[in-house]
């Protein structure tokens, strides 16, 4: 409930509170004061019941506001397809289907501090690939998808693709920004999945680098013939612009052994020759640690 200036001061008066003014209050430096001593004045002599209708005002507006927050609510739970610690991945159709496209994709990323939302509603119809960014974060057209990230997670700055983990012949466990590898001898050979390779230990060279990869990288995929550039094979795989940002490659003679958390290299598999073999072994951090 809202009460007037009068109805405080009777309420004051009838209860025998003392009253204190603010002096502040009489300055007309402040814009509030100019307003209160000279603009609503001269609105009350036009319409005695102003206060009182603007209060209604605010009121429905309020009550309007409660239903624009329930619509955005329902577009977010349609649009939004995954969420996760450093991105969100929206649909671009869901946009499509409103009225006003640009005012969905204000309300959805005006906390992101971007500015160019012209540049932003074009990215709907921009080609795969094309990107708008902010001070602090980006937004990127993969596909039929919109997605929004966090600039620190992006794996393509320069500060991070210098960042190399060395690891040596007698390391066998090592905490990496994907999570924790270990390296262990082993005799008991399974077949190779995405988190855990076989290696024969005779053909690599120590010490091991771990790094994002970079233009140019290769591989010799397993169980495949001849060699495939990793950004090619990245791109068959579907992964979307973040994901191929933030993948990271263990080297050998800066040879690639295995394209971490996707596929092994073929040069390095474990056969009948093979005198020792490593079992390598991904696990994302958050999840079981050895």
């Amino acid at each position: 409930m809202q009460f007037s200036r009068k109805n405080i001061e009777a309420y004051a008066q009838t209860n025998r509170i003392t009253w204190r003014e603010d002096s502040s209050n009489a300055s007309r430096k402040y814009l509030r004061n100019k307003l209160r001593q000279e603009v609503v004045p001269v609105l009350k002599e036009i319409n005695p019941q102003l206060l009182g209708s603007f209060q209604n005002t605010l009121d429905n507006l309020s009550d309007a506001s409660d239903i624009v927050r329930d619509k955005l609510h329902d577009f977010e739970a349609k649009a939004v397809v995954s969420s996760t610690e450093n991105d969100t991945t929206y649909k671009i159709s869901e946009f499509k289907k409103v009225n006003n496209p640009k005012a969905y994709a204000f309300e959805m990323f005006k906390d992101f501090s971007f500015t160019e939302w012209n540049d932003v509603v074009n990215l709907l119809d921009a080609e795969s690939g094309k990107f708008v960014t902010s001070s602090t974060h980006r937004l990127i057209k993969h596909r039929e998808f919109l997605i929004l990230s966090d600039l620190d997670s992006v794996g393509n700055k320069p500060s991070r693709n210098k960042t190399c983990i060395t690891i040596k012949d007698d390391d066998t466990f090592v905490e990496t920004p994907i999570g924790y590898i270990t390296i262990s001898e082993t005799d008991i050979i399974e077949d190779n999945t995405t988190h855990t390779i076989f290696v024969n230990r005779q053909k690599l060279s120590f010490p091991l680098e771990l790094k994002l990869w970079e233009t140019g990288d290769y591989f010799y995929p397993l169980g495949m013939k001849g060699k495939k550039k990793v950004s090619k094979y990245l791109k068959d795989e579907k992964l979307s612009p973040i994901e191929k940002e933030n993948i990271w490659v263990l080297k050998s003679d800066d040879k690639i052994v295995w394209v971490v958390g996707k596929r092994a290299d073929e040069r390095f598999k474990v056969n009948e020759l093979a005198k020792q073999i490593l079992k390598v072994e991904l696990k994302e951090s958050g999840k079981e640690k050895f």
